[in-house]
């Protein structure tokens, strides 16, 4: 199969390696990728938020399937543009992907579907998110209500920076003001054809920069799945994923479709697990990053089959992907600076020595080759990924791998999973 995938993160890089440990062969395009996907698929220079420029592409060159990696692209139309043509795409058009885009048609979506989520206000003015704020009391959670890259969002129990930070907001529109929810977050991925969806394993990650969930909100630090403290509260893992899709996912996805707006492609959704049961706090319309990098290396279906089948509308046909007894842990490893101003251009090195240990391989988020050298060129450059018959082998090589690797001024976390392994 000759697929293409849209984007240039971990995430992608990711989702390659799936598709790359397939029995079957596949020709893989990335666009516009990075440096270590250049190793895994050819890259092919087009903006993935073109939609006109990924549609010619993809029919000149008789590519059976799109991937959509990032929000953009979904944002922009590229999916819709695809589906005119006639393309499979693994994506939701523009009008589905606002369940990601806009903080508040996803509100609206969850209210209507009958969803559990908290409480919410939008605010369009600094009145207003003072009233709101005063209304729900501390923590304060203040949310931007489009896309910001992951980083829109503060949770905080300081009121001026709560107001700070939706003043940084106000000036693109409305931002809301949600009641704290407290209890362990869980994210768990689905893929849908716009009538059935199936679940794929859970996750957690890592939000905060530093140790503890010290520090700024970011991208992402790290991530960890399965969870096996799932079956203290549910029983196991099975039995939360069955609640979860009947009583999150499934109504979503009928509520999108009943508007005549079907969701095909993968549905993200982030979980709190409260004290008055499991609620959401916000749906992302694509894979997570970086949860993808542990989700994915434990799939033990091919990929590419439930990618197609979801863009294609025959996820009827297919069984509840299975999943590895292994566990599978990563950690992000971040520029200086990230995430208010990296600095960028600096040398990665002992590349080649953490692929070396057993379990480890290396998901590139933001690289590029000079001379013969990888450069981190973003924030968040590099996520090192441990595989081991447990949580506790996977943090080992994980960190052994992340001990192998230099980068100047460099930035990452060392108790990703550490409470999960008992460590």
């Amino acid at each position: 199969m000759k697929i293409l995938v849209l984007g240039s993160g971990a995430r992608e890089h990711a989702i390659i390696l799936a598709l790359r440990s397939e029995q079957a062969p596949h020709d893989i395009l990335a666009a516009p990728g990075n440096a270590g996907i250049g190793r895994d698929a050819t890259l092919v220079d087009l903006d993935p938020n073109d939609p006109g420029a990924v549609t010619g592409f993809a029919k000149e060159n008789a590519v059976d399937l799109v991937v959509i990696g990032p929000e953009a692209p979904l944002v922009a139309g590229v999916a819709d543009a695809l589906r005119e043509r006639g393309i499979p795409v693994f994506g939701p058009g523009a009008a589905a992907a606002q369940l990601e885009g806009s903080k508040a048609f996803a509100k609206r979506i969850m209210d209507e579907a009958g969803v559990p989520t908290g409480r919410a206000v939008r605010a369009a003015t600094a009145a207003e998110v003072e009233a709101a704020l005063d209304e729900f009391g501390a923590p304060h959670v203040v949310k931007a209500d489009g896309l910001a890259a992951g980083k829109g969002v503060i949770v905080t129990g300081d009121r001026d920076a709560a107001l700070d930070h939706a003043a940084q907001y106000l000036p693109s529109g409305p931002v809301l003001i949600e009641e704290f929810l407290a209890g362990p977050e869980v994210s768990l991925f689905f893929l849908s054809d716009g009538d059935h969806v199936l679940p794929l394993s859970p996750a957690q990650d890592f939000k905060r920069l530093a140790d503890g969930d010290a520090g700024p909100n970011t991208g992402g630090m790290g991530a960890y799945s399965p969870l096996p403290w799932l079956a203290d509260h549910f029983g196991g893992e099975d039995a939360f994923v069955d609640l979860v899709t009947r009583e999150i996912a499934e109504p979503v996805i009928r509520r999108l479709d009943a508007e005549g707006t079907p969701f095909i492609g993968l549905l993200y959704a982030g979980l709190i697990l409260t004290e008055t049961g499991v609620k959401v706090i916000e749906f992302n319309a694509r894979f997570g990053d970086p949860e993808t990098q542990v989700v994915l290396p434990r799939l033990a279906d091919p990929l590419s089959e439930l990618l197609l089948a979801a863009a294609s509308g025959h996820l009827e046909d297919h069984e509840r992907p299975s999943f590895s007894d292994d566990a599978a842990v990563t950690v992000v490893i971040a520029s200086e600076g990230y995430p208010v101003k990296p600095l960028t251009g600096r040398a990665l090195t002992g590349l080649e020595e953490a692929e070396q240990i057993d379990g480890v391989h290396l998901a590139h988020a933001a690289t590029a080759l000079h001379d013969g050298q990888f450069l981190a060129t973003g924030g968040r450059a590099l996520n090192v990924v441990g595989v081991g018959s447990t949580l506790t082998e996977a943090r080992r090589r994980v960190y052994r791998g992340v001990d192998a690797i230099d980068l100047e001024g460099g930035q990452h976390r060392r108790d990703i999973a550490a409470r999960a392994a008992g460590a």
